[in-house]
């Protein structure tokens, strides 16, 4: 989602959030200049019962709201300013030493357990009781994931309101809805605010994607209605799909479902940026693939059809620093005769540097092996900086991670300028197979090992 659709939905959020909670704050008695310490201080002691409660945390939520960044900043490093008592929290780890019978052991480790527990966990939590409260929590996370480098008390706020999330936010307690054209307007227009792999460019693109021969799937939040956390996109078709272009059509005709052989997801999108770090993905992939195999008993490959936003990144680093081996001597003189004032890694470099290159069919049969066999080392053996169990690319870890393999390498899948500026308009088949989801993902989360097809393996021997 791009920066300016996450502040539109915010200021629509505010406009009508603030409302609701200003008449809740204006019951609570107040002065009105009582500084902001005092206000949570006040939410802390609870006196006057629940209701009174949520109203005061309706004010503390309409006065965040209500400021600018500077302000949101002061209130935060407020809020974060409520950490654990350190006396009390010392006496109790000393308890703990000098416990020699489990069972004292044992409580004295629950009693300092509660001894590092900050009171702003208790204010976050009270958050939580007024309407739209685990949205506001959620928004004021993505705030805060911004800010958190700038002062080590607000990352160690970041840390607290993370693992909340991390709990009030567990796949158990989440919800899985199919999005159609028959959904509300409101709940279609965040699907287009917040696409982040294929922006969808009008209604009727919308209407393409939400076809009978397609479907959309997201997770939802019982005390966030209406509002996805993540969505998938699928297109159910015959064969293994390559460019995603193709898929997008709107003119393409409808295809009939029930003939279809392939799903292929072609987009999955996080909604919410303050739940970054709490993963859904691959919980939702799965549950898609499950519903489908039930609705469609044809389809036999599931499989997506995704970007490498990482590549033309690593290919020009190493084209410019004009990395020994990286191009076998019968490439560099193919590429040599293309583009003859050049030579070598410059050589493709300036093919890549031209606009639309690859509609000149000579420049494009000429760097096509080239860039395909590049993109198959990258994949399968760049690793992550400081982590060599962790591909590169974060769109092949993501995949690598939830069980799937590296299928096939499809040139000229996204000809759109951000598929040329990002992979030389490369993209990459993930083959989920139900059988070897789980033996799949153990490979990778345990030993680091990327599966991918024969094919794409061959590719990826080496240099030259």
């Amino acid at each position: 989602m791009s920066d300016a659709a996450a502040t539109g939905l915010l200021d629509r959020a505010i406009r009508r959030l603030t409302t609701v909670w200003r008449d809740m704050a204006a019951s609570v008695a107040a002065e009105p200049d009582e500084p902001l310490e005092a206000q949570m201080r006040a939410c802390l002691h609870g006196r006057g019962g629940e209701v009174s409660a949520r109203n005061r945390a309706a004010r503390l939520a309409t006065t965040y709201l209500a400021s600018d960044d500077a302000g949101r900043k002061h209130f935060l490093r407020t809020l974060a300013g409520f950490d654990s008592d350190a006396d009390g929290v010392a006496h109790a780890y000393a308890d703990v030493q000098k416990a020699a019978d489990p069972a004292d052991r044992a409580v004295a480790t629950a009693e300092l357990r509660q001894a590092l527990e900050p009171p702003r966990l208790k204010l976050l939590t009270q958050f939580t009781t007024i309407p739209d409260g685990p949205k506001f929590l959620v928004d004021l996370r993505a705030f805060l994931l911004k800010i958190r480098k700038e002062d080590r008390l607000l990352a160690a706020l970041e840390a607290d309101l993370r693992g909340l999330l991390a709990a009030w936010f567990d796949i158990g307690f989440l919800e899985l809805a199919r999005i159609d054209w028959s959904s509300p307007a409101a709940l279609l227009e965040k699907l287009v605010d917040y696409e982040a792999v294929h922006a969808i460019r009008s209604w009727r693109d919308m209407k393409n994607r939400l076809d009978s021969d397609r479907r959309c799937y997201a997770f939802f939040h019982p005390r966030m209605p209406g509002e996805p956390l993540i969505f998938v996109e699928v297109a159910l078709v015959k064969g293994l799909g390559g460019s995603v272009q193709s898929l997008l059509d709107e003119k393409a005709p409808l295809q009939d479902s029930r003939e279809a052989d392939t799903a292929i997801f072609y987009s999955i999108s996080n909604c919410q940026q303050g739940l970054a770090g709490i993963s859904f993905g691959n919980f939702l992939i799965k549950r898609v693939v499950d519903l489908l195999s039930r609705e469609f008993r044809n389809l036999r490959t599931f499989a997506t059809l995704s970007p490498i936003p990482g590549f033309r990144r690593w290919l020009d680093e190493k084209l410019a620093a004009d990395e020994p081996g990286l191009l076998s001597a019968d490439e560099s003189a193919s590429l040599g005769s293309a583009i003859p004032m050049e030579s070598g890694a410059a050589s493709l470099a300036a093919i890549l540097d031209r606009r639309g290159w690859w509609r000149d069919a000579a420049l494009r049969k000429t760097a096509e092996p080239v860039l395909v066999r590049l993109c198959a080392y990258y994949l399968l053996n760049e690793n992550a900086p400081n982590n060599k169990k962790r591909a590169r690319d974060p769109v092949a870890h993501f995949h690598l991670s939830n069980g799937a393999r590296v299928e096939r390498l499809n040139m000229l899948g996204d000809t759109s300028e951000k598929g040329a500026k990002e992979s030389a308009t490369l993209m990459v088949n993930y083959l989920y197979d139900p059988a070897k989801i789980e033996d799949w993902h153990e490979d990778y989360a345990g030993e680091g090992r990327r599966n991918a097809s024969t094919a794409v393996r061959k590719l990826a021997r080496g240099w030259g």
